[in-house]
């Protein structure tokens, strides 16, 4: 029973997966186009900084203490009352959350319209010249462009959670792949005309405009498919009078919305930190978050959000047994993926960047000040990963203070480390920095649950770990020797040396599954016996 529970997790993440692959992949060739049209200095540090405040938002109110909270409140309305009392609350959260958003991108837009203004006041001193500052301008000008896409996302975000709840996942996955649709085909236009220099100002709003239309066409898509799912919002003034669901969901979502806010913030005084180590900086961190993100987008992000719809339920009827099987089973899967993938960008990060990034406007100096950012980032695919496991257990026993209370104290030795670090090993010291604080959150999180009295086979999935660890290492050593061959025979004119870093991968994985093969890992025909399953 507990064998088919766990195959029904991972056949479910797996369909999140397949359908988050195709939106990271195009994601990456977005990257590859960014990078050539848009550089590593300035412009690219402005849209980087300007995109990642919707984006914030969209972590925050969307995909993040919102979405988690209403999860295991819809399922329970749904479970007690049945559809018709979900769609009534359901109205009342999106007219009050559409009418915040509202707000939220009114003030955002007008502060950076305000803040253009200042640059030209001389008697704000140092500040008026950090805000016209090139970088910072062009970021000021885009921004307000940009905020209504957070309230397209946000909405999204939360329908994509009610979704979840009646076991529609791969839907709302396949919606994200809209954004990288619209921006690829503005990027390759760029591209093809050789856009460069002062054109890449105007060109900034272009893709602004692109985004918008992204957002508004996936929020249409996403009511149609939450209209068809039976659970399309309903609004009445007897409901707001008569339901406590404002009530409830705000005493789950305030810890969740205190701990992401906190998160962001942490997020972005990275960015603004990296500002002070010059315009290579900033780019060099969000062209490689965004290839790491591959992993953590295409298996732990989908297994979390499975994890929590089904945890909920668990935690419902206070089962803790199968809550405990169900994350040792997600976190040995977890670790046997994203450990072969953390050596792979460790010893392979220069002709992956080569590959994806060089070109263009995107010069040799720019790859080499990513370096150590890749090294840090790659080394830490496996704790970014696990953590979006280990909270799921916790959200769905709505226990958001908690992982609000560790995820401070996380964030917190993050700034510290990045102040310490970010001085010696300039933008690597910030990546560092985030890898240390993820992994002392993954450690608090881990030490509480087996407190709370849900134990975990550690002993088995500390096996899996050294194991996948061992056969990573062998295979990237051995293959670190072979490369430059492949390299030399292999390279194309058309294509570059990117076959010979397909055969790379392909040599990677035969090396690394075939060893584990050979020491019977069970993670093996468990992903096989899902794979065989219709």
């Amino acid at each position: 029973m507990s064998s088919h529970r766990g195959h029904g997790i991972l056949k479910s993440s797996l369909g999140v997966s397949l359908a988050t692959l195709l939106s990271r992949l195009l994601g990456l060739v977005r990257v590859m186009l960014e990078a050539r049209v848009l550089g590593g200095d300035a412009v690219a540090s402005a849209w980087g900084l300007a995109f990642a405040i919707p984006n914030t938002f969209r972590r925050l109110l969307g995909e993040g203490a919102l979405g988690t909270a209403l999860i295991p409140l819809v399922s329970e309305t749904d479970e007690k009352a049945g559809p018709e009392q979900v769609r009534r609350e359901l109205g009342i959260v999106f007219s009050v959350l559409s009418l915040i958003l509202a707000l939220i991108v009114a003030v955002v837009a007008g502060c950076a319209i305000g803040l253009r203004e200042l640059a030209g006041e001389e008697s704000f001193g140092r500040l008026s010249r950090v805000l016209a500052s090139r970088r910072v301008q062009l970021a000021l000008t885009i921004l307000p462009l940009l905020m209504p896409y957070a309230f397209f996302i946000c909405l999204i975000g939360a329908i994509g959670a009610v979704l979840n709840t009646r076991k529609i996942f791969v839907l709302p996955a396949l919606g994200a792949l809209l954004l990288n649709f619209f921006l690829i085909g503005g990027l390759y236009t760029a591209f093809r005309r050789g856009i460069s220099g002062t054109n890449l100002f105007g060109f900034l709003e272009t893709l602004s405009y692109l985004v918008l239309a992204s957002g508004a066409i996936q929020l249409v898509l996403m009511l149609l498919l939450l209209w068809r799912a039976g659970r399309f919002p309903s609004l009445s003034w007897r409901a707001f009078r008569e339901s406590d669901i404002l009530g409830r969901l705000w005493r789950l979502v305030l810890p969740g919305m205190i701990g992401g806010a906190a998160l962001q913030i942490s997020f972005l005084i990275d960015r603004s930190l990296a500002i002070f180590l010059g315009p290579k900086a900033v780019p060099a961190l969000n062209y490689v978050d965004r290839i790491i993100d591959l992993p953590i987008g295409i298996y732990a992000i989908a297994l979390g959000s499975v994890l929590t719809a089904t945890m909920s339920r668990a935690a419902a009827r206070g089962d803790l047994a199968e809550i405990s099987h169900d994350l040792g089973f997600s976190l040995r899967h977890v670790y046997f993926l994203c450990v072969p993938m953390a050596v792979g960008v460790v010893f392979f990060w220069e002709p992956m960047l080569r590959i994806l990034c060089l070109g263009g406007n995107y010069t040799r100096e720019d790859l080499e000040a990513a370096r150590m950012v890749a090294i840090f980032y790659g080394a830490g695919i496996p704790a970014f990963c696990s953590i979006k496991v280990l909270l799921a257990p916790f959200n769905a026993r709505k226990m958001m203070s908690t992982t609000l209370r560790y995820s401070l104290v996380a964030i917190g030795c993050n700034v510290v480390l990045n102040l310490l670090l970010m001085w010696p090993l300039r933008q690597g010291g910030i990546a560092l920095a985030t890898v240390l604080s993820s992994m002392l959150n993954n450690t608090l999180l881990l030490r509480h649950l087996r407190n709370e009295g849900i134990p975990l086979d550690i002993r088995g999935i500390g096996w899996t770990f050294v194991r996948s660890l061992i056969f990573a290492l062998v295979a990237g050593f051995a293959l670190m020797w072979l490369y430059p061959v492949l390299r030399e025979h292999l390279t194309s004119r058309y294509v570059g040396e990117l076959p010979a870093f397909a055969l790379l991968g392909v040599l990677f994985a035969l090396l690394y599954f075939g060893g584990s093969r050979l020491c019977h890992a069970p993670e093996i025909p468990e992903l096989i016996a899902v794979l065989r399953r219709r």
